[in-house]
């Protein structure tokens, strides 16, 4: 039954629990006579038809169990509220009930009836006189409780099913069914299990951009935690020399380059290091790296859509994937998510923002979320006047107040689209509606975002600004691993304040709302567009002012060609196009590289 109080489903096994002997021999008789009745009827049924074997019971799924007392009358066990399957039949459980559903078996009493045709008169016959004695003989016994030796012990199997890594769908418009493994009962069943494994726990990874700031931030964890991690495969873009000190290292048993002129190079050094390995270039070469071997996890730190392909490559191979590279799902969240689903892949994101609501949400029941809400350092310019930006330059906007990141990601935490591509991807990994994402400016970067309940109820993960953090969680989860980083002492924090962003000063934010709630293509569009124009400004060939300016005229551009239910090639397409697209609308002048007046 469903206890609506506490949210649970009982399951109650009933012994002979009869205390009372029958008052007297009157209630012993018409027992005895309704028994040979029912024996003969079953006997003349039994005596011209085979009964067939048919299911018993049902049983609900069970997250866990409370052991049976061998006294005890009955058991009560918390259920998941899952569809059920009818248990094996008695014939095939040979004598044995057993409950079966798509996740558990549960043996229970050895009790199951016996189908026998019958073949003659006589037999029919003694099979209710048999009945009566039985039932005469209980009842003369008072119907005692069955000794303890009579019963076994339930066991419970813990081997899960296929668990979907998917939010449970929401009832709000907008709202989807999100890749990460939160607010599901299922994956609330899948975290316990992998706790209970322990601290043993021993990964293959692959890494892709390994000399970029997510990738040296990476080895460092696997240098720290040998016990834990082990290097399959390195990927990079172009720096030789830090690339080879890593496979030196850590041994890969396989390497990647995408810029292929340096490819020879890697293989000679690489051979005079001794490492014998395959070494591969090329876009193909990121793709052969990242579906390579019997990695268990892919930490996809590479920049931007490059990281597209590489990170499909890892799904289609049934690799775990670490996600650092937020492109990945903002550009193809539409093509990424039944990938997931359809080989049974977790996502764990791994930047800071949705490694916090990662971790807030854990344990938090279906349809618990009411609102995300990720926090915004504010970026470089966080303290100007907005009138002021016009004397903004390339090297004022790689001035991060409180990170240490790549240039582009830096100049994207400066226009706060760093910020709009979050909430494009939070919408993507927890499945909340646009209307239910904020955003809020918080200075001191140790709030790394939160998560608000129905009943208000707000969570929030705290921690220094330190990128190793969220690495390790999604490395590690659902563990918690001991390491050797500074603790967050609130004494020296001080305070922790907040404001609401500026979307005069902020207008990226804007159009990221904007092409997240059209969704299909213009996400990618979006991301494209700014991937090109902030490239533009890093060249100097437009002004900061000018970045917002050129992404708003792709999109407006791209709603002719907009496509609601795209599939990879349309992502490759609009991603190839935005970015072209960009580079025109610049070389025709459209965009005004002098703010000094």
């Amino acid at each position: 039954f469903f206890d609506p109080h506490h949210n649970m489903s009982y399951q109650t096994i009933p012994t002979s629990r009869c205390n009372e002997a029958p008052s007297n021999n009157t209630r012993l008789v018409v027992t005895a006579l309704l028994a040979m009745t029912v024996g003969t009827c079953a006997g003349l049924v039994m005596n011209h038809a085979t009964v067939p074997a048919t299911s018993l019971y049902t049983a609900p799924t069970i997250a866990r169990t409370t052991t049976m007392s061998a006294h005890g009358a009955a058991v009560r066990s918390p259920m998941l509220r899952t569809p059920a399957q009818p248990i094996v039949s008695a014939a095939q459980a040979n004598d044995q009930l057993v409950y079966k559903d798509n996740q558990f078996a549960i043996p229970m009493y050895s009790m199951a009836p016996q189908h026998r045709q019958t073949t003659s008169w006589a037999s029919m016959f003694l099979g209710s006189a048999l009945i009566t004695a039985v039932v005469g003989l209980a009842m003369k016994l008072s119907i005692q409780k069955a000794a303890p030796a009579s019963l076994q012990q339930i066991r419970v199997s813990l081997e899960p099913s296929s668990i979907a890594m998917a939010t449970v769908a929401g009832v709000r418009p907008g709202e989807i069914q999100g890749a990460a493994a939160v607010n599901s009962l299922e994956a609330n069943e899948l975290a316990v299990k992998e706790m209970m494994e322990g601290l043993s726990f021993k990964k293959k990874v692959t890494l892709l951009g390994s000399t970029g700031s997510i990738g040296t931030q990476t080895l460092d964890i696997v240098e720290t935690c040998p016990q834990h991690y082990s290097i399959v495969g390195l990927a990079a873009g172009a720096n030789v020399d830090l690339l080879v000190e890593q496979c030196l290292k850590f041994k890969p048993q396989i390497v990647a380059i995408r810029d292929e002129s340096k490819l020879a190079e890697l293989k000679e050094r690489l051979a005079a290091g001794g490492l014998d390995c395959p070494v591969v270039g090329g876009e193909e070469g990121i793709v052969e790296c990242a579906k390579f071997g019997d990695a268990d996890t892919v930490v996809t730190g590479i920049v931007g859509c490059a990281g597209l392909l590489p990170t499909i490559a890892a799904i289609e191979a049934g690799k775990d994937i670490a996600l650092a590279n937020k492109e990945t799902l903002i550009s193809a969240g539409p093509v990424i998510l039944p990938l997931l689903k359809k080989h049974g892949v977790k996502m764990l994101p791994a930047d800071s923002e949705h490694s916090a609501l990662f971790q807030s949400l854990q344990g938090g029941p279906p349809d618990g979320l009411s609102k995300i809400i990720l926090t915004a350092s504010g970026g470089a310019f966080r303290d100007w006047d907005a009138k002021d930006l016009r004397k903004v330059t390339v090297e004022d906007a790689l001035k991060h107040p409180n990170w240490s990141m790549g240039a582009k990601i830096t100049i994207d935490s400066a226009t706060l689209m760093n910020k709009g591509l979050e909430v494009i991807e939070a919408h993507y990994l927890f499945g909340k509606g646009y209307d239910d994402i904020d955003v809020v400016i918080h200075p001191q970067s140790i709030i790394h975002s939160m998560v608000e309940y129905n009943d208000t109820s707000v969570i929030a993960q705290l921690g220094w600004p330190d990128m190793r953090l969220p690495l390790v969680y999604s490395m590690s989860w659902p563990h918690r691993i001991k390491m050797p980083y500074e603790r967050l002492d609130f004494v020296k924090v001080g305070q922790l304040t907040f404001k609401a962003p500026d979307t005069d000063k902020y207008p990226c934010l804007s159009l990221a709302y904007r092409a997240g709630r059209r969704a299909g293509t213009m996400p990618c569009a979006l991301n494209a567009a700014n991937e090109q124009a902030v490239e533009l400004f890093r060249q100097k060939k437009i002004h900061y002012l000018d970045i917002p300016k050129v992404i708003e005229a792709v999109m407006d551009d791209h709603e002719k060609d907009w496509n609601g239910e795209p599939v990879l090639q349309d992502i490759l397409d609009i991603d190839a196009w935005a970015r072209t697209h960009a580079v025109k609308l610049y070389e025709e002048g459209r965009f005004n590289n002098d703010y000094s007046q």
